[in-house]
């Protein structure tokens, strides 16, 4: 159960996603994904039950944990990886009906080809109303950086339609020379109106990152469980300059509690007004939310 109702104030929890949804957030009992799944919130420093995350095998449970916690909004992220399908529809199916649920679409225009690609960026954004789109370049077969070409009519579309695109950095990608922050800096300044956002933040290439996003004021970080280890202390050093209108809040659940993120969060030192700013303040204009 979330253990602090009283910090979320509103905030928004840019990466926050049910055990139900995939084996690898935990889904199954005793399956090699909930061990990973526990491996992670080890790694990340949970504190407690390394399996806090079985209340969410159920939609009610994890509706349950985002009340709790005090959240406006979390953010369901879909994916469209060679290993890891979540589909834009299950995605849908997850926030409909529940306003404080944000969906994101994930697409592939390696595996899915150029024309449909864009086809269901359109359907995500048009029909589903999904708010953004995910991509995931590190982790195609064979593995790309975020300035291949092939990404970008995903962008220019993005573009054209306001809609932010969400990439998969951290030193999850399965060959770290991929986390490699330079290329979003070329993509930033190929596409100077799309807001693209990094989750993961790119850690730990955490100076890199913070220098791309000095250069372009496009590019947002979420270092989500990462903001919480070793180096991690710059991404708060520049919010608290340059960086505070382009750093927010995620908690990264299931690999991360709720409201343990949201209390460690107030523990890093952010000015009481950036604090603001990254737990809610940058997600609204991101997304296009009102108060």
């Amino acid at each position: 159960m979330s253990t602090a109702p009283s910090l979320g104030r509103g905030a928004i929890d840019m990466r926050c996603r049910p055990a139900y949804l995939h084996d690898f957030f935990g889904a199954t009992p005793g399956s090699p994904g909930e061990a990973t799944a526990r491996w992670l919130n080890r790694r990340v420093g949970t504190r407690g039950d390394d399996a806090h995350f079985v209340r969410s095998r159920s939609p009610e449970g994890f509706l349950a944990e985002v009340r709790e916690a005090g959240l406006r909004h979390a953010v369901v992220v879909g994916r469209h990886t060679p290993s890891q399908h979540l589909p834009n529809d299950t995605i849908h199916r997850i926030v409909s009906g529940h306003p404080e649920l944000i969906g994101i679409a994930g697409v592939d225009p390696v595996l899915q080809g150029e024309a449909a690609a864009l086809a269901e960026v359109e359907r995500a954004v048009r029909t589903l109303g999904l708010a953004g789109i995910d991509l995931e370049p590190g982790f195609a077969e064979p593995a790309r950086h975020a300035d291949d070409p092939v990404y970008f009519p995903v962008y220019d579309l993005a573009q054209q339609w306001g809609v932010p695109v969400f990439l998969m950095t951290g030193p999850t990608t399965p060959d770290p020379r991929f986390n490699d922050p330079s290329a979003l800096a070329r993509v930033a300044q190929a596409f100077p109106r799309l807001p693209l956002v990094a989750y993961h933040g790119y850690w730990p290439q955490v100076q890199q990152a913070i220098g791309v996003a000095f250069r372009h004021e496009n590019v947002f970080l979420v270092p989500d469980m990462y903001l919480f280890l070793a180096g991690s202390q710059a991404y708060v050093e520049a919010a608290n300059s340059f960086l505070g209108e382009q750093l927010l809040f995620g908690s990264s659940y299931p690999f991360r509690p709720i409201g343990q993120s949201l209390e460690d969060l107030t523990r890093l030192g952010l000015r009481p007004d950036v604090l603001d700013k990254v737990l809610h303040g940058n997600a609204e204009r991101l997304l296009g939310l009102e108060r």
